[in-house]
């Protein structure tokens, strides 16, 4: 079995408050991700959106797309 496969398995055997809590973490550490790969004057032009979009997110007003 990969490692995917793996975590796979592990996050479906979450519970609701463990899997919540799971998808902060990884919207956080994707969005992290995507941010070190932007030039640096981007990022930075971008940083009070990202805080935005946390925020709003952590508040329970994001929507899927």
């Amino acid at each position: 079995m990969s490692d995917v496969e793996q975590l796979e398995r592990r996050v479906q055997e979450l519970s609701p408050e463990e899997l919540a809590k799971f998808r902060v973490w990884f919207f956080e550490y994707d969005a992290d991700l995507w941010i070190g790969r932007l030039p640096r004057s981007e990022a930075g032009k971008r940083d009070e959106l990202i805080a935005e979009a946390r925020a709003d997110f952590k508040a329970g007003q994001a929507r899927e797309l």
